[in-house]
């Protein structure tokens, strides 16, 4: 059976340093809500054979949320963490997915993912038996900090070279993704490629797009309308 796609976008977070009444992915990017161009932009460019958003139990704002593609399947299944949200989510789908499957787990909050690396990311893994992600190579010089959270000072310099600064979508076989957050040690993981790489896999490296961006603080909202606008005008999302 030829494997499927399914998109997975774990959108519990409350947004802490985002501020403001809303959730960042419930927040107005250009009149539409941020979540609702994010899943947009991936069904327009996947053609998914489901797309699962993972909010919380408590969740009063996905099923009213204006411009909400109407095939998105809310899964009330939040936890505390990314990963814990992605651990239930991943069982919660279990009767849908077979190990082979591709499922593409995305940043609520990354809206302006273009087309293309979102067609490079599923042309390089097509073979792939694990999975990867986008990425971007590091491009400025990387300093430590010494710690202090007042007054930091430079502790060192990291060499760049190899460094990659990991972006969504990360896209993993189901089988994969299951038995990497079938761990515990899965919770204190920041993204899904860190877990599988706790099972002694290598996920692939796919480039990504400095347009990518992820919406943290309430400026970056302009930032994403800027990317948005300029990539409408070229024509290419």
């Amino acid at each position: 059976m030829t494997a499927r796609t399914f998109v997975l976008v774990p959108a519990a977070g409350g947004g802490a340093r985002f501020g403001g009444a809303l959730p960042k992915q419930y927040a107005l990017l250009a009149g539409v809500p941020v979540l609702a161009r994010t899943l947009e932009r991936l069904a327009t460019a996947l053609a998914p054979a489901a797309t699962f958003v993972a909010v919380a139990a408590d969740d009063l704002h996905f099923e009213r949320m204006a411009g909400r593609p109407p095939d998105a399947v809310a899964l009330r299944c939040g936890g505390a963490t990314r990963a814990v949200t992605v651990r239930n989510a991943l069982a919660t789908i279990a009767d849908r997915c077979a190990d082979d499957d591709w499922i593409v787990v995305h940043d609520a909050a990354r809206p302006c993912v273009p087309h293309d690396a979102l067609a490079r990311l599923t042309e390089h893994l097509r073979d792939e038996p694990v999975g990867g992600l986008l990425a971007v190579p590091v491009a400025d010089t990387v300093k430590r900090s010494d710690g202090d959270a007042d007054a930091p000072r430079v502790a060192a310099t990291v060499p760049r070279n190899g460094l990659w600064q990991a972006q969504t979508p990360q896209m993993f076989r189901y089988g994969v993704l299951r038995r990497a957050f079938a761990a515990e040690a899965a919770d204190a993981c920041t993204d899904e490629a860190q877990a599988v790489e706790a099972l002694g896999l290598a996920p692939r490296l796919v480039r990504g797009s400095p347009a990518n961006l992820k919406i943290t603080f309430p400026e970056d909202i302009a930032l994403a309308a800027a990317i948005l606008a300029a990539q409408a005008a070229e024509g290419r999302p």
